[in-house]
C-alpha cells in the first residue's frame, strides 16, 4: 500500500532528506535570518568591549586575533553548508518546475477537449437552426 498518495511532492521531498541535508537547510535558515546577524552583532560588540575595558585579563586584545579565527572558522563551515542547502532548494526547483510543466500540459489537453465539445454543440446548434430556417420556407 503506498502511503505517499496523500502526500504533495514537497512533503514527499523533505521526507527523502537525509538527516545532514535537514542540519543543513536549518543551518542555511538560520543564518540566512535578521535573528542571526543581530546576534552576532551583539556577540561581537560584547567581545570587543569586554577586551577593550579588561584591565587585569585579554583573551583577545586588539586586534582580535581570535575573534578573527573564530569568524574565518564559521565562514569555512558556514559557506559549503549553506551551498548544499542552495543545491536542494534548486532541484526542488527543478522538480516543481517539471511538476508545473505537466500540470500545464494536462490542463492544455483538457482545454482543448472542452473547446472542441463546444465547437460541435455550436455546429450542432448552428445545423439545427438552418434546418428550422429550411423548414420555414
Amino acid at each position: 500500500m503506498n502511503l505517499n498518495i496523500n502526500k504533495n511532492w514537497h512533503q514527499q521531498h523533505y521526507d527523502s532528506l537525509a538527516f545532514g541535508s535537514r542540519i543543513a537547510d536549518l543551518v542555511a535558515k538560520g543564518m540566512g535570518s535578521w535573528r542571526f546577524i543581530i546576534l552576532q552583532t551583539v556577540f561581537v560588540v560584547i567581545w570587543m568591549g569586554l577586551n577593550l575595558v579588561g584591565y587585569v585579563k585579554h583573551w583577545d586584545a586588539y586586534p582580535f586575533i581570535l575573534l578573527n579565527l573564530l569568524f574565518s572558522t564559521q565562514a569555512a563551515y558556514a559557506a559549503p553548508i549553506i551551498m548544499m542547502s542552495q543545491n536542494r532548494q534548486n532541484e526542488r526547483d527543478r522538480i516543481q518546475a517539471q511538476e508545473d510543466y505537466i500540470t500545464n500540459k494536462e490542463a492544455k489537453i483538457e482545454i482543448e477537449a472542452l473547446a472542441q465539445k463546444l465547437n460541435s454543440i455550436d455546429v450542432e446548434k448552428l445545423d439545427k437552426i438552418i434546418k428550422l430556417l429550411e423548414n420555414m420556407q
